[in-house]
């Protein structure tokens, strides 16, 4: 714990000899709190940006046929029958 504390350069409280668990921890839980709460929002808007990429990309796609409409000629023997009648 001492380590820690150190790495983090944690100094005690005025009147204390060493950090104690209790000041270090609630700093900790602070700081772990507030990361979680901009990671949630964060991953929320990056949601949102690739939803409506790929919304994009399903309208580009739809926009362009993907096969060709050609019109019907008259040929063949259904053409022939016409011509007897």
């Amino acid at each position: 714990f001492l380590e820690t504390t150190a790495y983090f350069c944690m100094k005690p409280k005025m009147g204390e000899k060493e950090v104690s668990p209790h000041s270090f921890f609630s700093i900790w839980h602070e700081f772990s709190s507030d990361f979680k709460d901009f990671w949630k929002k964060e991953n929320k808007l990056i949601l949102q940006e690739r939803v409506k990429e790929a919304e994009e990309v399903c309208r580009q796609k739809k926009g362009k046929s993907l096969y060709n409409i050609r019109p019907k000629h008259d040929s063949g023997i259904v053409s022939n029958n016409h011509s007897y009648t």
